[in-house]
Parts: structure tokens; C-alpha cells; sequence
């Protein structure tokens, strides 16, 4: 079966093969021992505080498949970005400007370095082994994220933005990094995207410009990439827009990639969650193969599968036996659900 769960520091070894596996550009995913079990100490603290405000917690879950107990993806919830550290972005804005005397009018694009997401609650660190990007896997990492949220909305900020990498070739370079991020850092995209993995982003706020950069002084290469996510993540993006995502106006610093963004009460599957309690638990041959996402609500054993249930007449829910098993659930107990 596959199901998602809260990771745990013995994932660790497998957590590092999966960060090799997934080429630069994902920071939040860096092949650093130090760095994984920091971040894995992190999130068993987060789902272990009993109320917070999205004061920095990390909420990092891992899909495993329980028939060989290999992990095969990865997902995350990241609240309160910026607030122990910057959290920096570019804004895209355009200029105007015109000469009465030359009849001319000029519309340019300009790069603003900003902390306007500080605050928010990033979802990130998506990634699905490729031989399970198939029966609907993938849409169950990103959406069981939404799910989270609905289940405790009060742990998050109610603007959620995701990073979405951006574009690099066929040999693993990003032209906006190579045409802006290195003139100033002097440091090829990998290592400066490891080092603020690793080491923190200091370094971008003491050498990074603050003034206004003009697009149209960019080489093609560069001009022609912002705002395109890389190819890999192009499915995820399409995911994100059917939840109610959008472009919003920013990009990364260092690769250009677009950063989108819904109110959490507009997601799609925070609107059509819902909660019941288990009333009865049927034989695993009764219900018909017309699954929902269902999480348990127990974020100290947080848990997520894919199931058939019943809604019954008296606003209870029926599950299988697998599913009560798999989720740790009993009757009188409460699961949130959605299609």
C-alpha cells in the first residue's frame, strides 16, 4: 500500500540517496548529512508541539510504499518563512516611462530584491521516484499538503506560496543565474544553491544588489527564462494551478523560477475537505475501488492514505479494515477526507 507519514530521523540514509537523485536546484533538499538531520529534528519538534502560529516549523512527510518499505517521494510544509532568516524573492514590476519631446514611450521590466513573503507558509520539497509517478501518486504527495492545512489551519499563515524551480538546460545550467546571480557571487548555480541550503543566505544579503535591475539589460538567455519553471516541475505546476495557484508577480533569486501563490480558505481541496468520525469498519472486499485521500488528524502519528469509504446517513464514515489499520484509527475516532 502506499501511504504518506510524517518522516523520522531513521529515514535519513534514504532521504540523502533521494536528494542525489534529484539534481540541483531544490535547496530545500540538499545532499548534506548535517543539514537532513537538522531539518528531521525540525520537523519531529513541529508535529510534536501541541499549538504553534507558524512561527518556522517544518512539517516534512515521505511516501512509502509498505509492501518494501522503500520510500519513494518526498513533500513538505514549511511555516513562517523569512522569520529567523530572510526569505528573499525578486518582484517583477514594469516601468513606464515617456518623452512628449521624442514620441517615444518605454515599458521595462524591473527586478526588485524583496522580503514580501516573509510571514507566509511555503509548501515545497516535492519529489516522486520515477518508476511511481504513475496511478496517481504524484497528485496525492502535492495534495495531501492541502489536506494538512484544512486539518490545522491554525498552524499556518493563510498565504501559501510555492518556489517552482526554474529552467536549466539539457547540462544543468540556469542562463539567469550564469547572466546575473554569478556576476555578483562569483560562484557556478550549484554551489550557491548548496550554500544557502547549508550555510544560510547571509552571503545574498551581503553581496546581493539593492538597487532595481532592468530586465532588458539581461542577455536573451537570461530575459527568455524568468518566470519559466524547469521541466521537471512542470507537472507539479499544472497541479498547484488545478488547486488554484497562480503566477504572482515573483522569482527566485538565483534560477528565475516562477512563485506561486493561493489564499489557504481558496485551495480546492481546503474547500472540499471534510471531517467525520469512523462508525464502522468493514471487510476490505465490501467497498468499491472509488478512493478519497484520508488523513487520520493525529499529528502526532500523522498518516495518509488513499481509500475507499462510505458516507453514511448519519454523518459517520465506514472505512475498511486495511485503511483503519493503515491509518491507526478506530471507531469514534475522527478522519478528514477529500476526493
Amino acid at each position: 500500500m502506499i501511504i504518506i507519514r510524517r518522516a523520522r530521523l531513521t529515514d535519513l540514509n534514504c532521504l540523502m540517496d533521494i536528494s542525489t537523485a534529484t539534481g540541483s536546484g531544490m535547496s530545500s533538499m540538499p545532499t548534506s548529512l548535517t543539514s537532513w538531520e537538522s531539518k528531521l529534528h525540525k520537523s519531529e519538534e513541529s508535529f510534536a508541539l501541541e499549538t504553534t502560529h507558524g512561527n518556522g516549523e517544518i512539517y516534512f512527510m515521505v511516501m512509502e510504499d509498505t509492501a518494501s518499505g522503500k520510500l519513494v517521494g518526498t513533500t513538505a510544509i514549511y511555516a513562517g518563512v523569512g522569520l529567523d532568516q530572510p526569505f528573499y524573492s525578486y518582484r517583477v514590476s514594469t516601468l513606464i516611462s515617456i518623452s512628449k519631446e521624442l514620441e517615444k514611450k518605454n515599458k521595462l521590466e524591473v527586478l526588485h530584491l524583496v522580503n514580501d513573503f516573509t510571514g507566509s507558509t511555503e509548501i515545497g520539497s516535492l519529489y516522486l521516484d520515477p518508476d511511481y509517478r504513475k496511478d496517481g501518486n504524484g497528485r496525492f504527495l502535492s495534495r495531501c499538503r492541502f489536506l494538512m492545512l484544512a486539518d490545522f489551519p491554525e498552524r499556518f499563515d493563510d498565504t501559501i506560496i510555492a518556489e517552482m524551480r526554474g529552467w536549466q538546460d539539457k547540462e544543468g545550467h540556469s542562463p539567469f543565474w550564469e547572466q546575473l546571480g554569478r556576476k555578483f557571487f562569483g560562484l557556478g548555480f550549484e554551489n550557491a544553491d548548496f550554500m544557502s541550503a547549508v550555510k544560510g543566505n547571509q552571503f545574498i544579503t551581503d553581496l546581493m544588489p539593492r538597487h532595481p535591475i532592468y530586465v532588458d539589460l539581461l542577455p536573451d538567455e537570461a530575459r527568455n527564462v524568468i518566470g519559466i519553471p524547469h521541466d521537471a516541475s512542470s507537472p507539479a505546476l499544472r497541479l498547484l494551478e488545478k488547486e488554484g495557484f497562480r503566477k504572482s508577480g515573483y522569482v527566485d533569486i538565483f534560477d528565475g523560477g516562477p512563485t506561486v501563490q493561493c489564499q489557504m480558505r481558496n485551495i480546492s481541496t481546503v474547500q472540499h475537505s471534510d471531517r467525520r468520525i469512523v462508525s464502522e469498519i468493514l471487510a476490505n472486499d465490501s467497498l468499491s475501488d472509488d478512493p478519497y485521500m484520508i488523513s487520520n488528524t493525529n499529528l502526532k502519528n500523522y498518516r495518509f492514505v488513499r481509500a475507499p469509504l462510505i458516507l453514511a446517513e448519519d454523518s459517520t464514515v465506514h472505512i475498511t479494515q486495511e485503511t483503519a489499520e493503515t491509518l491507526q484509527v478506530e471507531p469514534g475516532q475522527t478522519i478528514s477526507f477529500a476526493k
